[in-house]
């Protein structure tokens, strides 16, 4: 069935994209010009997809007893139990191991405090082992916390550790993925309709009839907040649908923004077509 969504308007120009050399790269890497490699970009523009890619490339040129492992920078794909509706891909990793997935409960409370300090030892331990660390995702704000070092101080709040970890990255190389607002949306509409009849509602569905509260699933936003809705009866399936592809695009629109932020802070991002 032919399915019908709302344009977004996104006038922003997007950045330009340039081609990565995979050897430069890596030469880079050897002699210490960067210590940790970063892929970002807004929902389903292939950053998974790109960063496998990255690693596989690496692999066949780095010495022997070396590897590349991937770290997720995302704030849902920590939850077990969460895969469709975050998009964790599992099998798109093949034989890249991947860190920080699967880490805390549904409905627990998991922050960008704890992101940090997981990274922090997760990062060592691939670094201890001589191996070169991808970290790939679109949260940006976990992204700065562990990049960038944030310092939260006092704002961590009562209870938590606000030591800053140590051993977090110095010299971190960005990446970003780019593709076409059309293509991006497009990619949106039709992974979005996969999820739906690939078992995302059914998901959501073991999620409540596990105990995880409605009010928690909803506060993780999107998918959760949507099909959660609409197994309460509160919406119905086309209106779930279409607002939920609406979220989604600005979503994507405000991952763009933030990282457009970043480059005005300073940081040099190098888009690529993927």
């Amino acid at each position: 069935m032919k399915r019908s969504y709302i344009p977004i308007p996104d006038p922003a120009p997007l950045p330009e994209g340039e081609d990565i050399d995979i050897d430069a790269l890596l030469g880079r890497w050897a002699d210490g010009s960067w210590d940790l490699l970063c892929i970002m970009g807004p929902t389903a523009s292939g950053k998974t997809r790109y960063a496998v890619s990255l690693a596989r490339a690496f692999n066949k040129r780095l010495p022997a007893g070396c590897h590349c492992e991937i770290l997720s920078a995302d704030s849902r794909q920590v939850y077990r139990r969460m895969d469709i509706g975050t998009g964790k891909d599992l099998d798109e990793y093949g034989e890249i191991p991947v860190h920080l997935l699967d880490i805390a409960e549904p409905g627990t409370e998991y922050n960008v405090y704890a992101y940090q300090s997981d990274f922090a030892k997760a990062y060592a331990d691939i670094r201890s082992r001589g191996c070169l660390p991808i970290l790939c995702g679109g949260s940006g704000l976990y992204v700065e916390a562990v990049t960038c070092a944030y310092d939260f101080g006092k704002d961590a709040g009562p209870g938590k550790n606000a030591a800053l970890p140590e051993g977090l990255p110095a010299r971190t190389y960005y990446i970003g993925t780019l593709v076409s607002r059309e293509e991006r949306r497009t990619r949106i509409a039709r992974r979005l309709d996969e999820r739906l009849f690939g078992g995302m509602i059914e998901e959501v569905r073991g999620l409540l009839d596990g105990g995880v509260p409605s009010e928690a699933l909803i506060r993780y936003g999107l998918e959760y907040r949507f099909v959660t809705q609409y197994l309460l009866g509160e919406i119905s399936y086309e209106y779930m649908r279409e607002r939920l592809y609406i979220a989604i695009c600005q979503f994507a629109k405000r991952q763009m923004t933030w990282l457009r932020g970043m480059e005005k802070d300073g940081i040099v991002i190098h888009w690529t077509k993927v």
